[in-house]
């Protein structure tokens, strides 16, 4: 009686999750200053905290070739100083009041991000709004910052297994276009970039009409808007930026490479699909299908290759999707070198099997139910609630998505599963990249 009451119960909890989430619909207000900066406000009284994010439109896509790592550098740069703020001060002022502050960079966006007390919702936009314009560019932070970005490809990248995987893998997926070198950078292009290289690239890409900034948490409206127009009003609009037009031929031929790895332990097989960009239909159902087929040890691909056949040790599926493209890269690491064509012959037996059968509906049911949660989930907390505005409204200019891009996910039918395997995956025209450790004997 008590398994079926359980059961029972989760039913229930699965039914209403939907309606759960739209009655508790996001709300936001959103204003642009005349500088051009996008400014949304959002209440949530959940907690006494406040969190704040400053999305620019700029990722390594946007780099010169010959000028790569620019947009990851500011994301180290911006924690230096300002006109008003002296070095090493940002992180003090922020744990002094109880908070945390972070940064992330993607080929498509750098994204700053902090959390404080709700009383000390003054302090992030200050911040904000003197870096924004008045960040010092200049040799005593550079330098420091060209030492901590160089260490930290060497320790990520350059002394890691498989360590350049995405470097290969994003040359050969996307040639010719913004995506083909790797956010970090490369350490000749660091190397001699000048202080005037990034001093034009902090002109061109850090504007106010380059931005969103997204406040969620325990505020009052008017009072906010009071302390934005106070630390971002006087901000001169910046140029139009002239964004580079991105084109992506169809891969015209399979790369097949083997590469010798020094740090590796055992062999690694990496098997890259182009893939949809974000926001298009066929996103959604592959976002789906990845779940199914290379998410936890349940995953089609975990089930087959390691729990059954015990070829590998790892087997994934890794969703790469970008503004303008996407990739699908699997993940796969044999117990031994010995299992290297085992290994292959297994993974394209399973896509085979995708592409010619689909899913089932208790597969992608579960699927739309994990993404539901998950979704539920990152929304009741500020921070996570504050980089999702600002995402969508970066990449759609809809920051409504927050609220109904999961229908999106819960429209995908098995005909859209099956639809999308086939268009991606059944194609010879990939990109395989086989890592074998480099023997003492060797």
């Amino acid at each position: 009686m008590t398994k079926i009451l359980s059961i029972s119960a989760l039913l229930v909890f699965l039914s209403t999750v939907g309606l759960f989430a739209q009655a508790n619909e996001i709300k936001f207000e959103q204003e642009v200053l005349d500088n051009g900066l996008v400014v949304i406000y959002n209440i949530d009284r959940s907690a006494p905290v406040v969190s704040t994010v400053v999305h620019y439109k700029v990722g390594s896509k946007d780099e010169n070739p010959e000028k790569t790592g620019f947009a990851h550098f500011f994301e180290h740069l911006m924690f230096e100083s300002t006109a008003e703020i002296p070095r090493a001060s940002i992180d003090k002022y922020i744990n002094q009041a109880g908070g945390t502050l972070n940064a992330h960079t993607s080929m498509d966006e750098t994204v700053y991000k902090f959390t404080v007390p709700a009383n000390q919702i003054k302090l992030p936009l200050w911040i904000e709004a003197s870096r924004m314009r008045k960040l010092k560019v200049q040799k005593e932070g550079v330098e420091t910052q060209r030492g901590v970005v160089k260490e930290e490809r060497n320790v990520r990248v350059d002394n890691q297994p498989y360590g350049d995987l995405i470097e290969r893998m994003a040359k050969n997926i996307w040639p010719g276009s913004g995506y083909e070198w790797p956010t970090i950078g490369s350490h000749e292009h660091l190397n001699r970039a000048t202080i005037e290289d990034f001093q034009n690239f902090y002109n061109e890409f850090y504007q106010p009409n380059n931005a969103c900034l997204v406040i969620s948490g325990d505020f009052n409206v008017d009072e906010a808007k009071n302390y934005v127009k106070e630390y971002f009003g006087s901000i001169p609009k910046g140029n139009e930026i002239k964004r580079t037009t991105h084109t992506f031929p169809s891969l015209k031929e399979k790369v097949d490479v083997i590469v010798e790895d020094e740090k590796a332990q055992l062999p690694g097989i990496f098997q890259g699909f182009r893939g949809p960009k974000l926001g298009e239909d066929d996103y959604y159902a592959m976002s789906l299908l990845s779940r199914i087929m290379a998410s936890g040890e349940s995953s089609r691909l975990y089930q087959s290759l390691v729990n059954e056949k015990q070829l590998a040790v790892a087997s994934q599926m890794i969703p790469f999707s970008l503004q303008y493209s996407g990739a699908l890269i699997f993940v796969n690491i044999p117990s031994s070198a010995d299992n290297i064509d085992a290994t292959k012959k297994a993974l394209d037996e399973e896509l085979a099997k995708v592409v010619k059968n689909g899913v089932t509906q208790e597969e992608l049911t579960k699927a739309k139910n994990i993404v539901e949660a998950s979704s539920i989930m990152s929304n009741k907390n500020t921070l996570s609630k504050a980089m999702s505005i600002a995402r969508y409204w970066a990449y759609y200019n809809e920051p409504e998505m927050i609220n109904t891009e999961i229908d999106k996910y819960l429209n995908v039918t098995l005909d859209d599963i099956k639809r999308v395997a086939k268009k991606y995956l059944d194609t010879d025209k990939k990109v395989i990249l086989t890592y074998m450790p480099v023997t003492a004997e060797k």
